[in-house]
């Protein structure tokens, strides 16, 4: 949609977090921003009648691979990935090649994503050099462009004294740090869940404490010199535990929990299918059922994907080989609404107002994210996702946009889709497609609403649910153990 074009989208559910609004209305968007939400109407009229539109999602924690790892990812195709799963912004990690540990790097990965038009990309910056865990990286030259967080992830930290120095540093911009949350010494090599199943499996284990310690250490740190933490990817009870009672004391921390580790469990290793490989592994069903809680209770403010693509050659090995790490941005919203919200079996977890706070408004509060995840009013950029919570669709990995197919849910049926992504005001994906229109300043004055269109690769739409009413939601309103493990993990997510 070009700067001049005025568009209405009409008779949706808006549901907006940062203001509290959840009711039918329609929007108007005016060029790159939002003119009204209410009852007013101009311009173009686009009906979204049965549709819900929130702030566009936002992805703390995603792997975007370029430079470096093209043959997995780019950015190009990663930002068209997430545009497809409704996001408008994410925060690729700095593990490429090279690693994004100087703001030369940072300023290419944020040339690419500008020049692909599909996605707001806002790099994480590396916390040491090389992912070395010894010395710090150029954290205040990465912070004079834009970098608002550090993180070595994939590789934990080790070091407490090189960990605290980059809190003590970071906490000059009010910026945040994000330790990858595993202890080397406790984890290094292995490949699933200490435990019964590792064990019958025959699989060296990567037990619960070695989480749980990293945590407990850098909650002390940050708590100490009064910095900023988030803690990614959480998979055990325990280690909700300890960031319920951090946060209870005044720690300035924020957690997220990603689909995988709220859905799978450690049981779909038994066949040694390495799509089911990634670090933090997939814990036993008590620990799903604690992030889960966790979400519900806001412990855990965010979700996110750790969205980490393998090229197949790569992921298609030997349990012990394939590295570890799953695609998730264009299944994160539909799994989170299949699981959490419109659950078959059991109560829901998250009311859809929930849900948008921890796929948008939250995660973008939480790393500082200016104009997205609301507040959907007159003025404010017009970042938008609109989806259909009622679509069902089925998950065929073969025609992902993503360059890799590393997908946890193949052949599940999910229910919600994305029908349209705005970006300021311009489409990204119209009518559940990709569209052409991703130059920011086409400057052809027509709304990218027609042309030429990409397949979703989302697969087919499944038969849709019996007619009658949506089930309501509860709530809802009208070193040396480093460096063993760096070669491995250095790639994964």
């Amino acid at each position: 949609m070009s700067a001049t074009t005025t568009l209405t989208l009409t008779g949706a559910r808006v549901i907006d977090p940062a203001t509290g609004r959840d009711e039918i209305a329609n929007i108007v968007v005016d060029g790159e921003r939002i003119a009204a939400v209410g009852d007013d109407s101009a311009g173009l009229r686009l009906d979204c009648d049965g549709l819900v539109i929130s702030p566009g999602l936002v992805d703390l924690h995603v792997h975007l691979r370029e430079p470096g790892g093209e043959d997995a990812e780019t950015v190009a195709s990663g930002t068209a990935a997430a545009a497809l799963g409704g996001f408008t912004a994410v925060c690729p990690m700095a593990n490429t090649e090279p690693v994004a540990d100087h703001a030369a790097v940072i300023e290419q990965v944020k040339q690419l994503a500008v020049a692909a038009g599909r996605c707001d990309v806002h790099p994480v910056g590396a916390i040491t050099q090389h992912l070395a865990g010894e010395r710090l990286a150029e954290l205040g030259a990465m912070a004079a462009v834009g970098v608002r967080c550090f993180s070595d992830d994939g590789i934990p930290v080790g070091s407490a004294q090189v960990l605290r120095r980059a809190m003590a540093y970071a906490r000059t911009w009010d910026a945040i740090i994000c330790n990858h949350a595993e202890d080397p010494a406790l984890v290094a090599g292995g490949t699933a869940n200490e435990g019964g199943v590792a064990a019958r499996l025959g699989l060296p284990g990567r037990p619960h404490e070695a989480e749980e310690v990293m945590i407990a250490r850098d909650l002390l740190l940050a708590e100490g010199l009064g910095a900023r933490l988030h803690i990614p990817h959480v998979s055990t009870a325990r280690a909700v535990e300890l960031i319920r009672e951090a946060k209870q004391r005044g720690v300035r921390v924020t957690a997220e929990a990603t689909p995988h580790h709220f859905t799978l469990t450690e049981d779909l290793a038994g066949d040694f299918d390495a799509v089911y490989r990634v670090n933090p592994p997939l814990r036993t069903a008590a620990d799903v059922r604690a992030i889960r809680a966790g979400l519900a209770e806001g412990t855990l403010d965010a979700i996110a994907t750790d969205h980490a693509p393998h090229a197949p050659e790569h992921k298609e090995q030997e349990w012990g080989h394939a590295p570890p790490g799953m695609v998730g941005l264009e299944t994160a919203l539909a799994v989170t609404l299949t699981e959490l919200v419109f659950p078959e079996r059991g109560e829901p977890t998250l009311t859809l107002p929930q849900a948008v706070r921890a796929l948008s408004t939250a995660p973008a509060r939480s790393r500082d994210i200016d104009g997205h995840g609301g507040p959907l009013e007159p003025g404010a950029p017009a970042n938008l996702c609109v989806f259909d919570p009622q679509a069902q669709w089925t998950v065929q990995p073969g025609v992902l946009v993503s360059r890799s197919h590393n997908t946890p849910f193949a052949g599940r049926t999910l229910r919600g889709r994305v029908v349209h992504t705005l970006l300021r005001g311009r489409f990204t994906v119209h009518d559940g497609e990709l569209t052409d229109e991703a130059d920011p300043d086409d400057g052809d004055g027509e709304p990218a609403v027609s042309g030429n269109l990409h397949h979703t690769g989302l697969g087919p739409v499944a038969q849709p649910p019996p007619a009658g009413p949506t089930p309501a939601e509860p709530g809802a309103t009208a070193s040396a153990p480093q460096a063993s493990i760096a070669g491995q993990e250095r790639a994964g997510g």
